[in-house]
C-alpha cells in the first residue's frame, strides 16, 4: 500500500512538472519567491489596519508572524530533518526525468536536500488560515483568493521540481493547524480579555 502511494504521489509529482513551457518556468519561478509576495503581506495588514482597532491590528501582526515562524521552524527544523526525504531533484531515480528551472548563467535550482514537508506550503498556509479566521467576517469569500494563492504557491513548488504533491499537502495540513491553534488559543482569548 505505501508503495502504492509513493508510485501515485511520484506520477503525479511528475506529471506537474512536467507541464513545462517557457513562460510557465518564469511564472513559476516568479510565484515561488518569497519577495514577489511582499505587496501581498502589505495589503493583508491594510486590510485588517482598516477593519480592527490598533491594538487588534498590532497583535494580528505579531501572531500571524508566531504563526509563520513555528511553521517554518515545525517543517524545516523538525520535520525536514527527522524525516529526511530526498526532493524530487535529489532523488537518483526520477531526478533525470525532471524539468528543473535553469538560471542565465546555466545553473540549476535544486533547493535543499531534503523536501518533507514544503515550508513554502506550511508557511503560505499558515499565512491564508490565520488571516481568513480574523477578517472572514468583515470580508466574505476572502478564502477563496487567501487559499487559493497557498495553493498556487504550493503547486509551483511541484512543478519546479522541488517538492512531491505530499510534501505540499502535508505542509499546508501542518500550517493551517498552527496558525488555527494560535488564532484560536491566543488570538481570540487575548481579544475577550481586552474586550471584557
Amino acid at each position: 500500500m505505501i508503495d502504492f502511494l509513493e508510485q501515485v504521489d511520484t506520477s503525479i509529482t511528475l506529471w506537474i512538472n512536467g507541464l513545462h513551457l517557457p513562460f510557465l518556468d518564469k511564472f513559476m519561478w516568479a510565484i515561488s519567491a518569497k519577495v514577489t509576495w511582499i505587496p501581498y503581506y502589505l495589503f493583508i495588514l491594510y486590510l485588517v489596519f482598516k477593519r480592527y482597532s490598533p491594538k487588534v491590528f498590532l497583535l494580528f501582526f505579531a501572531l500571524v508572524l508566531v504563526s509563520v515562524g513555528l511553521s517554518d521552524f515545525v517543517s524545516s527544523q523538525i520535520i525536514k530533518e527527522t524525516v529526511q526525504r530526498y526532493r524530487p531533484s535529489h532523488n537518483l531515480n526520477i531526478q533525470h526525468l525532471l524539468h528543473l528551472y535553469q538560471f542565465k548563467d546555466g545553473a540549476i535550482y535544486r533547493g535543499g536536500q531534503f523536501g518533507f514537508v514544503s515550508s513554502h506550503s506550511a508557511n503560505f498556509f499558515a499565512i491564508a488560515t490565520f488571516t481568513y479566521l480574523t477578517l472572514k467576517q468583515s470580508i466574505k469569500n476572502c478564502g477563496y483568493w487567501l487559499f487559493g494563492i497557498a495553493i498556487l504557491v504550493a503547486l509551483s513548488r511541484i512543478y519546479l521540481g522541488v517538492h512531491y504533491l505530499s510534501d505540499i499537502v502535508i505542509g499546508g495540513l501542518i500550517g493551517s493547524l498552527i496558525a488555527f491553534f494560535v488564532y484560536r488559543f491566543i488570538f481570540k482569548r487575548i481579544i475577550q480579555l481586552v474586550h471584557n
